[in-house]
């Protein structure tokens, strides 16, 4: 299986900000919205990726958009955190 782990915000560039491991079969890819999350969703499933998995970021509405550009036919999942952390994530994150 093939692996992709979107990571998005502001200070990341796909170009750059990128990584993987096992000679591609894990990858890590920083995206600076869900546009180019979109894009590069799609090349990572023209390049033969099984699953992309999003960060919390995303949340459901960026995972269905996810879903939508690479037509249903790529496993995508995202993160999330139990309620009782959300104090902390607002800390964390400022939302």
């Amino acid at each position: 299986m093939k692996f992709a782990y979107l990571i998005m915000g502001t200070i990341f560039d796909s170009k750059k900000d990128k990584a993987s491991i096992h000679n591609g079969v894990s990858q890590i890819i920083g995206v600076s919205n869900i546009e180019e999350a979109c894009k590069i969703a799609k090349e990572l499933q023209n390049e033969g990726i099984d699953c992309i998995e999003l960060c919390g970021g995303f949340g459901e509405e960026g995972a269905r958009k996810i879903i939508e550009a690479t037509e249903n036919k790529t496993a995508v999942g995202f993160a999330v955190h139990l309620e009782e952390q959300n104090d902390i994530y607002k800390k964390l994150f400022g939302k």
